[in-house]
């Protein structure tokens, strides 16, 4: 492959909204009035795709930063499961969440570029754990017969209405495709995991850059330092209490998850919102971090688009090692539903 250039990220990939006070935030493409959060942490890599300056482009996924920016600049991105492509080479946020994967306009370019990238490393032991089914073969089979599971109705509170319409959209068209859609019970809500992946994100990554984060002359987005000297605070104790939680939560939901394909949710609860309104104490990684918590695997595809012409995306989340599945099921969606990106505008 030929790289054509290196994407702003937020520092330390830590953080959703994409913003990067140091560097500049890349902005959304999809609003050329107001500058509108990317989505985080792979911020440029996601306006780069949906801008057309490339056709694929790779972030990493710890919480969520393949995801988000694919949701909010209104293209596919592939969270892969743990340990399916290398971290070799890449700086670490937190070593036993962090995942490569692909950022691009269409689903079978995601799976072209996650063929051409995964696989074992011997730099990288963990990429000897997964069995490696290969997505392109049954890519293009449909989703008649597959079970697709919609998110419970406790999870679609706080979430913004178009989302919302969109999602329920989602649901039918694949219904319409031939898919059964079905209710399924999660062992906790999808929000509430949240907080307790943060623990261990701002743990790992303390661990590695407290020489910066505890230096009051490093010059640090100040956004970012307060995120990561959160670490500063967890003991070894809570660390690995906080692990012990998240085994028993893989178990947990790789279990209510055991009679179906597919959990289809929204990508994010709200739009990509202005820059200049947004809380940087929060995280819009609301139903993101739940996929990285469990240890399983998820495609970002979009849905359509806001009334104002924002982007619009659902996730689906497959188990552990099941790329093939998530990828074959969001590209039948992409055929069914019909749905041409386009080109935004990049005039601000």
């Amino acid at each position: 492959m030929i790289v054509i250039g290196k994407t702003h990220t937020v520092e330390f990939a830590m953080g959703g909204w994409g913003t990067n006070k140091g560097l500049g935030t890349p902005w959304n493409p999809w609003d050329g009035s107001e500058k509108r959060a990317p989505g985080g942490s792979s911020s440029g890599s996601g306006v780069a795709t949906a801008a057309g300056f490339t056709t694929t482009a790779i972030g990493t996924d710890t919480g969520g930063s393949v995801r988000l920016p694919a949701a909010w600049c209104g293209h596919v991105g592939l969270k892969t499961s743990l340990g399916r492509i290398s971290v070799h080479g890449v700086l670490p946020l937190a070593e036993s969440l962090d995942s490569p994967g692909p950022m691009t306009r269409s689903v079978e370019d995601a799976a072209l570029l996650y063929v051409a990238i995964s696989g074992p490393d011997l730099n990288d032991p963990l990429t000897y754990r997964p069995a490696y089914v290969d997505p392109m073969p049954a890519l293009k089979h449909g989703v008649a017969g597959m079970r697709i599971a919609r998110m419970p109705d406790h999870d679609r509170a706080g979430v913004d209405a178009e989302v919302l319409a969109a999602y329920d959209e989602a649901l039918k068209v694949l219904e319409k495709a031939g898919a059964s859609v079905v209710s399924i019970e999660l062992p906790e809500k999808l929000a509430d995991m949240a907080d307790p992946l943060g623990q261990i994100i701002y743990a790992e990554g303390y661990a590695h850059y407290s020489h910066l984060i505890d230096d009051p002359n490093a010059p640090l987005d100040e956004d970012v330092r307060p995120r990561l000297a959160g670490g500063r605070s967890i003991t070894s104790k809570d660390y690995l209490l906080a692990k012990r939680d998240q085994q028993r939560c893989i178990q947990a939901f790789h279990q209510a998850m055991a009679d179906v394909d597919i959990l289809l949710t929204p990508t994010t609860a709200t739009p990509a919102p202005v820059v200049d309104t947004i809380d940087q104490k929060t995280t819009p990684a609301l139903f993101t971090r739940a996929v990285n918590m469990a240890e399983m695997c998820a495609c970002a595809v979009p849905v359509g688009f806001t009334k104002a012409g924002l982007p619009l995306s659902v996730q689906f989340v497959a188990r552990y090692g099941a790329e093939d599945v998530a990828l074959r099921a969001a590209w039948a969606y992409e055929q069914a539903r019909g749905f041409t990106i386009g080109a935004p505008s990049m005039t601000p």
